[in-house]
């Protein structure tokens, strides 16, 4: 049930079938034989506060379906171990006719045999005119009136089961089927009809949704700046993600780590290899041929925009090398299509802008002309990444890849221009 997409959060639909129990149990006993109801659960334990799946009798049912289905947005809601539903969507479900008082504080259901009335802040339900209690009252969470589903599971004769390993409440209810009795004959004493004994449901639970993943990949690619002119790259990606539960708020992470061997441009008479590059200030210089490495950090906030989870966010950016250059920090924006991490081949992608990523260069060397002099170094940086994951039935492991790279544009005292990229491939881990 990945379709949960997004904080578990919780549906239910156990109310209004739990009412109808209560009907059909009042059957005249002189002439039908009522079902046995299931046995409720009555320590289901407390489940943490939060919106989690309900799953009744095998399906999980949402309020108002054709809105929140679709961006899964469940139904129901836990506070302080207590479970509560929607109301009107349940009794809508099963059929029956929801009216509202005129100040919209009381709902009332009504379906041949059985009336349902609550009232916003009671501790009361009224089922056929029967009050009984309620340990907490019904409350309004969101615009939709939610009521308790403990008392009223247990009340009525539904199963109700709390399973911790994968945070969402069972909601069991076989309804009662009255069975006629044979019609004596006339020489035969009649021969009551055994009581039927419901038939187990077996619980199907689903895939749960998650939170956050961490991931980490190889990749492999070109490199184009100063010192290599599409040199071989060897790279390596790590990134995480968590989303906020009851809030559109994600933090996102990313590293890249680039080695690659210098261009091999220049030979003395002596056979010694060298790299030539352009340099800071302006001219141009020559180091033996060497192994670069280079590193970005990005750490990004971002929110939510459109389902499922398109968000847009400001970043923070720093790159690092091994050459002396400056360390570059800077600002910026974009977004981002993170990943469903559903059964099966899930998108994601993002592009993140940075106008000014800047830092300072002093000249060292007491041979130039320039020696003490400080240098501020400047690019515009473009970040980008597109790829697919592949997520298997009830694994948190995951396998993804894609296309991911930078392009560096040469801004104030930038010898020259910058590219980093190629495929890549790992594994994800989602919690």
């Amino acid at each position: 049930m990945k379709n949960m997409a997004g904080a578990p959060r919780l549906v239910a639909a156990s109310f209004l079938a739990l009412a109808f129990c209560g009907a059909a149990l009042r059957t005249d006993a002189a002439t039908h034989v009522a079902q046995v109801a299931p046995t409720p659960a009555r320590d289901f334990g407390s489940p943490p506060s939060g919106r989690y799946p309900i799953l009744y009798n095998n399906h999980t049912v949402y309020a108002r379906p054709d809105i929140l289905k679709r961006n899964r947005v469940l139904a129901a809601l836990v506070r302080d171990g207590r479970i509560y539903v929607p109301l009107r969507s349940m009794f809508e479900q099963m059929g029956a006719v929801v009216t509202a008082s005129a100040d919209g504080r009381t709902i009332t259901a009504v379906k041949p045999g059985v009336s349902v009335s609550v009232t916003l802040g009671k501790r009361l339900v009224v089922i056929n005119g029967e009050s009984r209690p309620l340990d907490v009252p019904p409350m309004l969470y969101k615009g939709v009136m939610l009521v308790p589903v403990r008392v009223l599971s247990e009340a009525l004769g539904a199963y109700v089961k709390w399973v911790p390993r994968r945070h969402i409440v069972v909601v069991r209810y076989i309804p009662a089927t009255p069975i006629a009795t044979p019609t004596p004959m006339p020489t035969v004493a009649p021969t009551a009809a055994p009581t039927a004994v419901p038939t187990a449901v077996p619980i199907v639970i689903p895939l749960r949704t998650y939170r956050g993943f961490i991931e980490a990949a190889v990749a492999k690619g070109n490199d184009y700046n100063e010192f290599s002119a599409g040199q071989y790259c060897r790279s390596y990606l790590a990134s995480g993600a968590y989303m906020f539960e009851h809030s559109k708020f994600a933090v996102k992470f990313g590293y890249r780590y680039d080695t690659y061997v210098t261009s091999d441009n220049l030979t003395d008479a002596y056979g010694n290899h060298y790299t030539q590059f352009a340099t800071i200030d302006g001219g141009s210089a020559f180091t033996p041929v060497f192994l670069a490495r280079q590193s970005t950090l990005d750490a990004r906030l971002e929110y939510q925009v459109a389902a499922p989870r398109v968000y847009v966010g400001v970043g923070y950016l720093r790159a690092t090398n091994n050459y002396g250059y400056p360390t570059l920090n800077g600002l910026g924006v974009g977004v981002e299509k993170l990943p469903d991490l559903r059964r099966g081949i899930n998108f994601f992608g993002s592009a993140f802008y940075y106008p000014n990523a800047s830092g300072n260069y002093t000249v060292t060397s007491s041979t130039s002309p320039n020696a003490g002099k400080v240098y501020r170094q400047q690019y515009r940086i473009l970040q980008y990444n597109v790829g697919l994951d592949l997520v298997f039935a009830h694994s948190p492991v995951y396998i993804y890849g894609g296309f991911s790279g930078d392009r560096y544009g040469a801004e104030q005292n930038a010898p020259i221009g910058q590219t980093h990229g190629g495929p890549y491939i790992g594994l994800g881990l989602k919690f």
